[in-house]
């Protein structure tokens, strides 16, 4: 990070691009008879969302363990390969999703052949600008990626789980970037983990934060409406900004717990209205 790093407001631009994607995405599968399955391994209660949200980080702290130690071996090709192999399938299985939504009203008999033929197509597009090209392309790609995960996240959790997942992954993120593996890929440079970070203007972020704050938004149209959705994108960008101006002094800064906080208690709060 550039010592003269200043934040502005058009740093929040790629944000609010994967956000506005992301809630395309949500509305496709509001207005689909598409059914989309639960996804976490326990029961929608107190207990059991406690350990949907554990599970959850759990998985991804040995996802950032396992990065930063093939990072520290300088296992560039094993990382590539891991990479590659989780950024195809999520493409491939985001993008029959989201052509299963967006086709179901038809009735023609080859569009399952056409929707299968597409998402491979757009899988195999994907793998190669993202691996292939030097481009702002692969940036583009990277905030698509992180809004139609975090649609289809917000999409398969329930709320209490949902809640607990982004309160829990934001102490996490605050832990791991000064304490844990995050912070230590982020010094190593995260441009190295193709189609996991994207760079704008001095400022470069991971997927996952873009994932996570798509999951809030997302969730909050399909479970209570427009409104909370809005003062959950408002909040989380505000929160983005605040996260930004915290890098003016610092090199590195979570960037999941001021947007989280923030818009989870402003989307909250409106929903109760």
């Amino acid at each position: 990070m550039s010592s003269v790093f200043k934040a502005k407001l058009i740093h929040l631009t790629p944000i609010l691009a994967s956000l506005l994607f992301g809630v395309v995405c949500t509305f496709l599968l509001l207005t689909s008879p598409i059914e989309l399955y639960v996804i976490t391994p326990f029961s929608e209660d107190i207990s059991g969302s406690l350990g949907n949200a554990s599970y959850f980080v759990i998985l991804v702290g040995a996802g950032a363990f396992l990065l930063y130690l093939l990072l520290k071996r300088k296992s560039r090709r094993l990382i590539t390969l891991i990479t590659g192999f989780a950024i195809t399938t999520v493409t491939f299985m985001l993008s029959l999703i989201y052509l299963l939504a967006a086709f179901s009203g038809f009735s023609s008999p080859y569009i399952e052949v056409f929707i299968l033929t597409s998402s491979l197509l757009i899988t195999i597009l994907v793998d190669f600008t993202i691996f292939r090209v030097q481009s702002r392309i692969r940036n583009l790609i990277v905030l698509c990626l992180g809004g139609a995960l975090g649609a289809f996240l917000g999409a398969s959790i329930p709320t209490l789980s949902a809640i607990l997942i982004l309160c829990f992954l934001a102490v996490y993120d605050a832990f791991a970037v000064y304490h844990g593996p995050v912070g230590k890929i982020a010094f190593d440079g995260l441009e190295q983990l193709r189609g996991l970070s994207f760079s704008f203007k001095d400022i470069q972020m991971g997927l996952g934060d873009l994932t996570f704050y798509s999951m809030l938004s997302g969730h909050m149209l399909l479970n209570f409406g427009l409104i909370s959705c809005a003062a959950s994108i408002i909040s989380m960008l505000f929160g983005c900004f605040l996260s930004f101006k915290m890098l003016e002094r610092k090199s590195m800064f979570p960037g999941l717990p001021f947007p989280i906080i923030l818009g989870l208690t402003a989307s909250l709060l409106t929903s109760l209205q």
